[in-house]
């Protein structure tokens, strides 16, 4: 975000708990699941996925969020699941989608488990779908392997400049997905 400040990080909304130091409208915007369901049914949603850990968890994108970033002038960038990434590849044309992954199924359960954010069954079910999303990182317009930090910021930087002089020359905004 530093690198690109054209670009503006999309929250999500979800109906998971709120964490410690997470901030409602920061880190994502905290929803009961009445509301969700509301919201969903209104079809305010771009896209959304029944989080695979937690007693049915649900996350997604509200379209409010990409037209405040894009009336804002920047273009909106997504942090999502990979099922999320589709959707929205699906759903707004020339959309490009990015599959981050880590070198290696030891290396994710490490960086999970350093960030003590989740129990040990999160960790094992996140584990599973890391699995699981691997399979669809062929279907991906670019993949990148988080080994090395500042590399995997270059290519990341590179694809999305790319996206976004393309987005311009065609005068059509362009929004990223990434998983």
């Amino acid at each position: 975000m530093k690198r690109l400040p054209e670009l503006e990080l999309a929250v999500s909304a979800t109906t998971r708990p709120q964490r410690p130091g997470e901030q409602d409208g920061r880190d994502y915007w905290f929803v009961s699941e009445d509301e969700f369901e509301k919201r969903l049914a209104e079809g305010d949603f771009l896209e959304w996925v029944e989080l695979p850990w937690g007693p049915g968890y649900r996350s997604g994108t509200l379209w409010s969020e990409i037209e405040r970033i894009g009336n804002g002038g920047r273009a909106p960038l997504l942090e999502i699941e990979t099922g999320g990434a589709l959707a929205v590849r699906d759903r707004i044309p020339g959309a490009v989608t990015i599959f981050v992954t880590a070198p290696s199924r030891e290396e994710l359960e490490s960086r999970l488990r350093a960030r003590a954010t989740e129990s040990e069954g999160e960790i094992e079910e996140r584990l599973d779908v890391a699995g699981r999303q691997l399979e669809l990182e062929s279907v991906f317009d670019h993949r990148i392997v988080n080994d090395d930090l500042e590399r995997a910021l270059g290519e990341l930087e590179e694809i999305v400049r790319g996206a976004l002089n393309t987005s311009h020359a065609g005068g059509m905004a362009q929004r990223g997905a990434g998983s």
